[in-house]
């Protein structure tokens, strides 16, 4: 038993005229991922035997399907070509692979010789559309490391996600129930969420080891579906012939503590800018101030009490008003000292090395081990001597050399060996 792609003349000229029976696929929505053949007779001819194609009935293949033709349980024939095929029983399987190629052949050889009977033949249908849709959500909270609260946190995530039949063959073999005659993806998918959320927590954790914040996960569906695809690649795409294509985060939410922190941490990176802490404490004077008035005992007994609470807290306040005036002021400084040309910054240090500084040959004045300016190192202590040795009085104490002329740099910035200035003449200092 095989099947012939029909002639088209025959199709158009109306194949009611010379064949018997019409296969077309029984309800194929959305969801649907397997489904028989349905069998439409012509006329009153319904004599016809159940689970019998009869030689010379027609199958009708949409777009984005793949046919099927068992006899006996074994697949004989199939094609993922759109078009009308007639069954020849004296024909040689054709095996019409469409975009497949080459792909099925090994998963034919699995399953064709596992028939039961000879006399049962049936005609089934894959959807090899993406299915979508297909929902998610974590049971228990998965650990994410964020390194920008550098914290352990804990995430609840739920979405959906859709998957491709990509082995048809593979398909049918592995995951389609035996003895069923119409699947949606719900009716296998149950069997599977429990792999998906394993492989939806290895991704979500080699997001976390990238360094992603967890705030950007549910706009990271691309990555996530790129990672859960290599894991899920051998168990899903090379054991049961279908793939991952996108994943869609629906929403994360945090459990109780991980929120807490979180809370904690915006809260403190608001109160490390002086402007919103002084902010914060004007706010909370001007309540009180409010709170005051609106006092049941009358406006005056309110701010005698309030009174009495500034007269205690005043000190206390001010400083820390102070304090905050004080580093927006130093703030406001370094920023107009990196808006200042690097030129600027050289001419303002050149020649005031401050006590215990030093000058580098740029001119700089330096406190530090580097030059601000140019990144010299400031020079070592002592002298070395050409035997390597490192000293600090006039002669080496290892081979008795005399130390060599030291450099000093004068006021107008001439670097010198000797005891006056070959730029100006001043001694040196």
């Amino acid at each position: 038993m095989g099947i012939i792609k029909a002639v088209g003349q025959a199709v158009s000229g109306g194949f009611a005229d010379q064949w018997l029976e019409v296969y077309e696929p029984d309800d194929m929505g959305e969801r649907t991922v397997f489904t028989s053949g349905v069998r439409i007779r012509k006329g009153q001819n319904v004599k016809g035997t159940d689970n019998t194609v009869s030689n010379g009935s027609v199958i009708h293949v949409y777009d984005n399907q793949f046919m099927m033709l068992l006899d006996g349980g074994k697949v004989v024939d199939y094609t993922a070509e759109p078009g009308y095929y007639k069954v020849d029983n004296s024909a040689l399987p054709s095996f019409f692979n469409g975009q497949f190629q080459d792909t099925l052949k090994e998963s034919l050889n699995r399953i064709r010789f596992g028939g039961q009977t000879p006399t049962k033949q049936q005609v089934f249908y894959l959807n090899l559309q993406e299915i979508k849709g297909i929902k998610f959500g974590t049971r228990n909270p998965i650990n994410y490391f964020d390194n920008f609260y550098n914290a352990e946190l804990f995430l609840r995530a739920h979405g959906s996600y859709s998957i491709k039949i990509t082995d048809p063959l593979k398909f049918y073999q592995e995951v389609i129930p035996r003895n069923q005659e119409h699947v949606n993806i719900e009716d296998v998918n149950e069997q599977y969420i429990s792999e998906f959320m394993e492989a939806f927590q290895a991704a979500v954790n080699q997001m976390s080891a990238e360094g992603i914040r967890i705030s950007f996960v549910p706009s990271k569906g691309m990555e996530l579906s790129r990672y859960m695809a290599d894991i899920l690649d051998e168990n899903w795409k090379q054991l049961r012939g279908m793939e991952v294509l996108a994943v869609g985060v629906a929403s994360i939410s945090y459990n109780e503590e991980s929120q807490k922190l979180i809370n904690m941490r915006n809260e403190g990176a608001m109160l490390s800018d002086p402007t919103v802490r002084e902010g914060y404490l004007q706010g909370h004077m001007a309540r009180g101030l409010e709170g005051a008035g609106n006092n049941a005992n009358g406006a005056m007994a309110g701010f005698m009490g309030m009174g009495m609470a500034m007269n205690a807290g005043s000190g206390m306040m001010g400083a820390a008003s102070q304090t905050n005036l004080q580093q927006m002021q130093m703030n406001q400084a370094n920023r107009q000292a990196q808006q200042m040309q690097p030129g600027q910054q050289a001419q303002q240090g050149k020649g005031q090395a401050a006590p215990g500084g030093w000058t580098c040959q740029c001119g700089a004045a330096n406190s530090g081990k580097f030059c601000s300016e140019c990144g010299k190192p400031a020079p070592a202590p002592g002298w070395t001597c050409e035997c390597g040795a490192v000293n600090s009085g006039k002669f080496c104490s290892e081979c008795g050399k005399p130390a060599p002329a030291s450099e000093w740099t004068c006021g107008c910035g001439a670097v010198n060996k000797g005891k006056f200035c070959s730029n100006c003449g001043k001694p040196r200092a």
